[in-house]
């Protein structure tokens, strides 16, 4: 039998032990029984560790040009470019998502660090008439200080470069905890930004629990700043435990995103998005489509599409090539994901395709779910209301636009949506009443490009969004100079 491979934390500049001398296993998704690695469970002492590393190195760090910091980032998104098949291949091993879906991830993984690190040459301070004689003014930004970025494992390689880039560019150190069912992507992650020499613990990262790693993450008041994305309830405790150390917040919550369908839109253009947003990588996107909001006119041929895709999709192990769909993340998903199918089943929500655990052989060791549609929704029902985070779309059938815009908004989330329409003039009105952080005409909910913001409103998201111009934003102070001359 092979020896299972021993990872560390990395904490001052060095891969260390943790200091219990305690291990957690992951596990493949597709086939529980092959454990990819055992990671440290650490404590407390870990995480101060990392936290007074990050404080020792912050003033050395934040004294180098930008420019210096940027070649930094820039050897570590080299390194991303030569390491990218070993990269999607861990990534795929641990969350279960295909090969190809991977090698996209750390695509995008580059481009939003690349235009952070562009974005960081390009923060300016500003300068103001003052309404005195000889009176110069001005605005300089500059860096808070130790930040913490906790990251989710659904986008456990994407994530980490969205929040720690702008944070590092900026001049703060970091302190970085994966996920624990991703921790090994997070170490590759880690060694890109190790292995580009940066100084010593500007970047750590500590793996183990919420309670012993998180929880002095989000209260340790050396640190200035938490990123967190996860699910709502946990974000909503990072809040409260931030606030009372005076902790600045930026959390990237869950959705309950719809798509409308308007009778006017590209039927064959909304049924491909649909799909596509609805399970690609298992439906565990935070930006995936889980309501289907469709005017009656077209709801039946809409609905069959959508049925006849589903069944279509070829379910597997992320590895092997004709995959459409892996299995989902982990023995915690698949039950939470076919507790909440059943529910809609017990509510009276007609289930269309799908809805079971795949078994046989090749099934029997992983986490597989069948591409689930409901038909018959209503907004009332479990499945219409709470994120489910899997393979599940529900499908509902309004009477017009208006119908269709209130019940796109009857959900506490706000992440994301989308409209197909023809009409400008719906368009528009859709764009304006939709109650989201990101919206979209005539393409899929989870669209994004780096340049422009990223995050919800309502329980979607608390803070300044990550991504676009705000990503630095969240990572600075202002400071107002008045200069008499």
């Amino acid at each position: 039998m092979a020896k299972i491979t021993e990872f560390h934390n990395y904490i001052n500049g060095k891969w260390v032990a943790p200091s219990g001398k305690k291990y957690f296993k992951q596990k493949n998704p597709a086939r529980l029984s092959e454990i990819t690695g055992l990671f440290p469970l650490s404590e407390e002492s870990d995480t101060q560790h990392a936290i007074a590393s990050a404080e020792s190195a912050y003033p050395g760090w934040k004294a180098l040009s930008v420019h210096k910091r940027a070649e930094y980032l820039r050897k570590a998104l080299q390194l991303m470019k030569e390491r990218k098949q070993e990269i999607a291949r861990v990534l795929t091993l641990e969350n279960g998502k295909t090969l190809a879906e991977s090698l996209v991830e750390v695509d995008a993984a580059y481009r939003e660090m690349d235009w952070q690190i562009n974005e960081g040459l390009r923060v300016f301070g500003q300068i103001v008439p003052s309404e005195q004689e000889n009176m110069f003014a001005m605005v300089l930004r500059e860096p808070i200080g130790v930040a913490s970025v906790i990251s989710p494992w659904n986008f456990p390689f994407n994530v980490p470069g969205r929040k720690t880039t702008p944070a590092l560019i900026s001049g703060n150190t970091c302190v970085f905890k994966p996920a624990s069912l991703t921790p090994q992507t997070g170490y590759m992650f880690t060694k890109l930004i190790a292995d580009s020499g940066i100084p010593q613990g500007v970047f750590n990262m500590v793996t183990g629990s919420g309670s012993k790693v998180g929880e002095v993450m989000i209260s340790d008041p050396r640190v200035r700043a938490v990123s967190f994305t996860g699910s709502t309830e946990i974000g909503m405790h990072v809040n409260e435990k931030a606030a009372a150390s005076g902790i600045r917040t930026q959390l990237e919550l869950g959705g309950k995103n719809p798509v409308v369908v308007l009778e006017d839109g590209d039927l064959d253009l909304a049924v491909k998005a649909t799909l596509r947003a609805a399970y690609a990588c298992a439906g565990q996107w935070c930006t995936s489509t889980s309501r289907a909001i469709v005017v009656k006119e077209i709801a039946e041929e809409f609905t069959k599409r959508v049925v006849e895709g589903a069944g279509t999709l070829v379910v597997g192990d992320g590895m092997d090539q004709g995959t459409d769909m892996g299995p989902v993340c982990g023995s915690g998903q698949l039950d939470s994901i076919m507790k909440f199918i059943r529910i809609g089943q017990k509510e009276g929500a007609e289930l269309l395709t799908g809805g079971q655990q795949i078994t046989g052989q090749g099934f029997d060791d992983g986490c597989f779910i069948e591409p689930t549609v409901f038909g018959a929704v209503k907004p009332s029902m479990t499945i219409a209301q709470e994120e489910i985070f899997g393979p599940v779309l529900s499908i509902f059938t309004v009477n017009d636009f208006d119908e269709a815009l209130e019940s796109a908004n009857d959900t506490r989330f706000g992440l994301c949506s989308s409209i197909f329409t023809a009409s400008l003039n719906k368009a528009m009105k859709f764009i304006e009443g939709t109650q989201v952080g990101l919206t979209h005409v005539n393409a899929i909910t989870a669209y994004k490009e780096p340049q422009l913001p990223f995050g919800g409103i309502k329980e979607s998201g608390i803070g300044i969004p990550e991504a676009g111009s705000t990503g630095i934003e969240f990572f600075t102070d202002r400071k107002s100079v008045y200069i008499k001359t």
